[in-house]
């Protein structure tokens, strides 16, 4: 099963500079485990110690934001495009 993911600027150091990528999982923890695999260090940028998503980085699926979802238990499908994006504060 072949999830699109769409990768920040901030992030692309991780992915060799990689703004889409490929990956699997049949939900946003599983995702995140694999491009853990694939790009050693990224996981650390998007969860805390104990596994949760930090607070400023939004997840969407295909559009979606996955806290109106079910959060990292999201389900993911073939085809699913994932978004990462950081939260951007101003004032």
């Amino acid at each position: 099963m072949a999830v699109k993911v769409l990768v920040p600027t901030t992030l692309q150091s991780f992915t060799n500079n990689q703004a889409t990528l490929e990956s699997s999982g049949s939900t946003i923890a599983e995702l995140l485990e694999s491009l853990e695999q694939s790009f050693p260090g990224i996981k650390s940028r998007l969860c805390d110690e104990e596994g949760k998503l930090r607070r400023f980085v939004n997840f969407y699926v295909d559009s979606e934001d996955i806290r109106h979802l079910d959060g990292i238990n999201t389900t993911l499908k073939d085809g699913d495009e994932v978004s990462i994006v950081p939260a951007v504060a101003g004032g």
